[in-house]
């Protein structure tokens, strides 16, 4: 098998899945952080919005590449 190839281990409905978690997640750190930057939470409170973004942003990369 070719270096550029690539065999996707899930199919239409775990990628379906995982796209509908990831804008889930990607949505839900978005309006946390609108709220902690409206009542002007520490930058610490802030920083946690990094997890469920990131955590969204894997999500949608992986059902991008079926993986």
């Amino acid at each position: 098998m070719a270096a550029d190839q690539h065999v996707a281990n899930i199919g239409q409905p775990g990628a379906r899945r995982r796209r509908n978690a990831g804008i889930v997640l990607c949505t839900l750190a978005a309006a946390a952080l609108v709220v902690l930057l409206i009542i002007d939470a520490p930058a610490w409170w802030r920083l946690l919005v990094g997890v469920p973004a990131g955590l969204g942003a894997a999500e949608l990369l992986q059902a991008r590449e079926k993986t």
